[in-house]
C-alpha cells in the first residue's frame, strides 16, 4: 500500500512538473512571442498567410494613426454648401464611398458624406429639393497618435468607416479608413477601383511619404524623379529588403541613395509600409 502511495506520489509530481514546464516557458515578451508562432509555422502548425495575419494583428498594437492616414493634400472632400453640380462630378471621378464635408476651410469639418446617401439625386423631384446638409453623418475626431487596435475596436463599435485624424494643435492632419487599418493585417485589399497607383505613396510634409513596399519601381522613379534599377526587383520593397540584407523588424531604417527608409510594417514574408524621408530636403532645412 506505501509503495502504491509512493507510486501515485510520483506521478503526480511528474504531472506538475511537466505542467510548470510548460508555464514556465511561455513567452516573456512580445519578440519571444513570436518567435514561438514562427517555430510553428516552420513546423508546418499553420501556414504563410495565417502567419502573416497574426504578425500584422501584433504589430497594429504598435502602430499609431499618423502613420497610415490619408495626409490632409490627398483627401478628396465636398463643401457643406455645394449643389449636386459642384460636387457629383468629384464623386465619381473619385470613386470613393466617403467623402469629409468641410465648412469654411478644411479644420472646419461637418461631418461625412456617404456615397450611397446620393442615391436619391437619381430622381429628378429629390434633387430640386436636395440639401447636403441634411446628409452629413458625426465624423469621429482621433489624435495622430490614437493606436490602431483601439481604433479598430472604435471602428467596429461604432459602425463607423472612416474618422478624421487631427494634430496636437486641433488642425485637421488627414483620414483613416477602416480599411487602411485592416490592410495592416491582411495585407492589399485591392477592388475594382484600385487600378490607380496613387495610393501607393503619400506625401507627408514637404520631405517625407509613407510608401507601400509594393509600390512599383516604375511608378517609384516617376514620382521622386529616381532612376532605380527594375531589372532585378520590381517593387520598392525588394530594393529596400535587399539593401538591408535580411528580413527587417518594424522601425528598422536604411538609406539609399537621397532616401532614408523605416519600417512601419513587416512580417516574416516581406515589408509591408516604409515612411520615407528625402534627405537633401531635411539639409536644406537644417541650413535655413
Amino acid at each position: 500500500m506505501a509503495d502504491d502511495d509512493a507510486g501515485e506520489n510520483t506521478g503526480s509530481r511528474s504531472w506538475i512538473e511537466r505542467v510548470a514546464q510548460v508555464f514556465s516557458s511561455e513567452p516573456a515578451s512580445r519578440r519571444d512571442l513570436m518567435a514561438v508562432i514562427r517555430t510553428a509555422a516552420e513546423r508546418s502548425l499553420l501556414d504563410a498567410e495565417a502567419l502573416g495575419i497574426i504578425e500584422g494583428a501584433l504589430q497594429v498594437s504598435e502602430m499609431q494613426a499618423r502613420d497610415i492616414m490619408i495626409p490632409r493634400s490627398q483627401v478628396v472632400f465636398v463643401h457643406h454648401d455645394d449643389t449636386p453640380r459642384d460636387f457629383l462630378p468629384v464623386v465619381i471621378e473619385s470613386q470613393h464611398s466617403r467623402f469629409p464635408v468641410i465648412g469654411d476651410d478644411f479644420d472646419d469639418v461637418k461631418g461625412i458624406l456617404h456615397a450611397k446617401d446620393l442615391l436619391p439625386l437619381a430622381l429628378r423631384e429629390a434633387s430640386e429639393n436636395f440639401d447636403l446638409r441634411e446628409l452629413i453623418r458625426q465624423a469621429p475626431v482621433i489624435p495622430e497618435s490614437k493606436r490602431l487596435n483601439v481604433l479598430l475596436t472604435e471602428f467596429r463599435a461604432n459602425r463607423n468607416h472612416m474618422a478624421i485624424v487631427v494634430d496636437e494643435y486641433g488642425s485637421v492632419a488627414g483620414v483613416v479608413t477602416i480599411e487602411d487599418v485592416l490592410e495592416q493585417i491582411v495585407g492589399e485589399i485591392e477592388d475594382e477601383h484600385d487600378v490607380h497607383d496613387e495610393s501607393f505613396i503619400k506625401q507627408l510634409d514637404a520631405s517625407t511619404w509613407t510608401v507601400k513596399a509594393g509600390t512599383p519601381i516604375e511608378d517609384f522613379n516617376e514620382v521622386f524623379d529616381t532612376e532605380f534599377p527594375d531589372e532585378e526587383f520590381d517593387t520598392i520593397g525588394g530594393i529596400v529588403l535587399q539593401r538591408f540584407g535580411h528580413l527587417p523588424r518594424r522601425e528598422e531604417t536604411v538609406t539609399i541613395d537621397n532616401f532614408r527608409f523605416r519600417v512601419l510594417n513587416a512580417d516574416s514574408r516581406r515589408i509591408r509600409l516604409l515612411h520615407m524621408t528625402r534627405l537633401s530636403a531635411v539639409a536644406v532645412e537644417s541650413r535655413a
